[in-house]
């Protein structure tokens, strides 16, 4: 099983690939996008390629219908946030995830390591995300909320460095700041659902 990035979308949207294509080329990224499964308006599998032929990435849209993947992948989130931390944004997310209409899963192959290939997973996972709305999700990472800030912490305990993060106050609205992943008083702080001190507010 690879590692996977997803935007779990507020709508089923179809995105077409011309879109895809088009963002592609204002970014100036040369790479190949070609349908695997559907049409080019209404495609369920996509691949992304070198020039040269290696594979980037596959793209897949599933939709959360009932005995279909999406909505066994969404069952399974919604196990993996039961006991997440912090618990007001597994309380959040186990509100927010059965209201998702489609899941936009990218799974990273080698040449994502290669020449453009991270640059061009995250202009189309961009790219979809603005499209369709919702939330980000990273497996070995977490969750973000709806601007794409992380939520929720499912790292490993050697992560390190600065990233995007969000909690909630006693208001229920989100507060955002930049942490650094490997501080240890930081990072009791967010599991809490407090703003670490020392972090830089956004």
């Amino acid at each position: 099983m690879g590692y996977y990035i997803r935007v779990l979308a507020e709508t089923d949207l179809s995105v077409p690939i011309s879109q895809l294509r088009g963002c592609l080329l204002m970014e100036g990224i040369a790479v190949e996008l070609t349908v695997e499964v559907g049409s080019d308006d209404e495609w369920a599998q996509l691949i992304v390629r070198h020039p040269d032929g290696q594979e980037i990435a596959v793209v897949e849209k599933n939709r959360v219908e009932t005995g279909q993947l999406g909505a066994e992948e969404i069952a399974e989130f919604l196990e993996s946030v039961e006991d997440g931390r912090p618990a007001s944004a597994a309380a959040w997310l186990k509100e927010y995830l059965p209201t998702v209409k489609a899941i936009y899963a990218v799974q990273i192959l080698q040449g994502a390591y290669a020449g453009d290939g991270w640059k061009a997973i995250h202009a189309i996972h961009g790219e979809l995300w603005g499209a369709a709305g919702g939330i980000l999700q990273a497996d070995g990472e977490g969750f973000s909320n709806l601007s794409g800030y992380h939520i929720l912490w499912q790292f490993s305990d050697h992560v390190r460095g600065p990233w995007n993060m969000a909690v909630l106050d006693d208001e229920g609205n989100w507060i955002s700041f930049q942490m650094d992943l490997g501080n240890k008083s930081q990072r009791k702080a967010f599991l809490a659902g407090k703003v670490p001190p020392g972090s830089k507010r956004l």
